[in-house]
């Protein structure tokens, strides 16, 4: 379940002081239309002057300051350049400025302690760095799970070669160190807290690079591996679990990350210009070999007869959903979709189901549809200019837009977010029409995210309106078949 916890930051205070500067302003304007017309322009010119004895100087500080703090704001992470892009050889810089992760970049002799969660910088001569202490984890403001997460103590050190950790093994290439802790284990949190920021950070290395995990999981190797070797060239490393002393020249302990399951380029270090499209190619590259193999594990027949309905009718998955926030009707609904002419599959998948499965399937269709929740996140896996249909139950707009919708568009997809109406709500029998869960659902949201969990998240399925949801399919439908012509009519002028 993905935890909405959200990045507020309120401005009431400097806005409120930010008017009565201005009022200010409004009373000096008067005063001075009671001068002569004639000395108008001289006294303006001396206003620029001494604007800053006319106004103070905490006035136009401040509204410098609230300037400068809307423009830091524009983005949850600030870049990272001006602060570590260039670090000195033996010491440590560290970003805390970014609201979602701390960044620390060593250089130097780097050699690790798993047993006291240490990295050493050994020096030969006297150091002012300080050590440091990171979390190498991407959810830096959201306390309760930062608690949870294991702590790195960077420390520098004065060479002494007879009592130097002696070296297991050497790298000749860098590390990143980062977290597979905290929500691991959710879908959503796995690409938006792990790979999507291991893929920021990690690009300007050109796969030589070496990744070192804390609170490692073997079942993460398995699952996300594919990924991992289109990311670097080298094994993975488990921090905890391997107690020798490895050896680095060059360390980045934490993770970068920009927004909501996408990649910025215009916050990406290094003049590396990738965006969330790269990193989809990534995850092409990834599963290409896999997909290849399935194909040839199915029978010739099998095989034939879903290259012709894909070619014959748009296909549209549907990711079913157990438990909470199910589709009551989904028997009907894939009768309805199927009659509207689309090529149908359901899909079910669990935490064992291989992700090149799940990708083959959204590489291959045309349209998704889903009721909110984690497994939206695999909207990553279909092809830019397709068609992403979210279902969004009561109480979950801004959750809908703001993980997912948003994140859609960015793709490049053509996002249709399907808000129920409160009768297409199991909540609606059970509260009633006139009952503040089923007429403002904003009020019981704002009364914190254990209300929102247990009566939108876990207490509510959908029954669709199909009269009303016909529609959808049908935009749905017609626009890939558009789009399919599009793509289609290069290939007629191809001898």
């Amino acid at each position: 379940m993905v935890q909405y916890h959200r990045l507020i930051v309120h401005h009431g205070r400097k806005e409120e002081r930010f008017r009565v500067s201005v009022e200010e302003v409004g009373s000096l304007k008067k005063a001075k239309q009671k001068f002569l017309s004639y000395l108008f322009l001289s006294i303006l010119s001396c206003c620029f002057i001494m604007s800053p004895y006319l106004f103070g100087f905490s006035t136009l500080s401040l509204l410098d300051s609230f300037i400068r703090e809307d423009e830091a704001l524009r983005s949850y992470e600030p870049v990272l350049a001006p602060l570590c892009s260039e670090v000195s050889n033996g010491t440590i810089c560290c970003d805390r400025t970014g609201l979602r992760s701390d960044i620390c970049i060593m250089k130097g002799d780097i050699r690790t302690d798993s047993a006291s969660s240490s990295l050493f910088l050994f020096t030969s001569t006297s150091n002012t760095t300080n050590p440091q202490k990171i979390k190498p984890y991407t959810r830096k403001w959201e306390t309760s799970v930062m608690d949870t997460v294991q702590e790195l103590n960077l420390i520098p050190k004065h060479s002494n070669k007879s009592s130097d950790r002696v070296c297991d093994v050497y790298h000749d290439v860098p590390a990143v160190f980062f977290s597979t802790g905290g929500y691991t284990g959710n879908v959503y949190h796995e690409f938006n807290d792990g790979i999507i920021p291991l893929f920021i950070t990690s690009q300007h290395y050109n796969k030589k690079v070496v990744f070192v995990i804390v609170e490692y999981h073997d079942w993460w190797e398995m699952k996300y591996g594919d990924i991992v070797t289109q990311l670097s060239d080298y094994p993975l490393v488990d921090f905890s679990g391997d107690s020798r002393t490895h050896c680095f020249k060059e360390a980045t302990v934490g993770l970068r990350i920009h927004d909501e399951l996408t990649v910025n380029s215009t916050l990406m270090s290094h003049g590396n210009n990738k965006t969330i499209v790269d990193f989809r190619n990534v995850l092409d590259r990834a599963y290409t070999h896999r997909i290849q193999s399935l194909v040839q594990e199915e029978t010739e027949t099998t095989t034939t007869t879903t290259t012709h309905d894909l070619k014959k009718n748009p296909k549209l998955v549907i990711l079913s959903r157990n438990g909470s926030r199910a589709i009551l009707n989904e028997d009907l609904l894939v009768k309805l979709a199927e009659e509207t002419g689309f090529s149908v599959e359901v899909l079910r998948p669990d935490k064992r189901t291989e992700m090149a499965k799940i990708y083959r399937s959204m590489n291959t269709s045309d349209v998704m549809i889903g009721v909110h929740g984690a497994a939206m996140t695999h909207f990553l896996f279909l092809k830019p200019k397709t068609v992403f249909i979210q279902i969004v139950p009561l109480g979950t707009d801004w959750a809908a837009e703001t993980y997912y919708g948003e994140p859609a568009k960015k793709l490049g997809l053509k996002y249709i977010g399907y808000k129920i109406m409160p009768q297409e709500s199991s909540l609606y029998g059970e509260y009633g029409k006139d009952d503040p869960v089923i007429r403002d659902p904003d009020s019981l949201n704002d009364k914190g995210w254990e209300y929102t969990k247990k009566i939108y998240l876990q207490g509510q399925n959908v029954k669709l309106d199909l009269r009303r949801f016909r529609e959808t399919l049908a935009r749905s439908y017609d626009f890939s078949i558009r789009r399919r012509v599009r793509e289609e009519v290069p290939d007629l002028f191809v001898s």
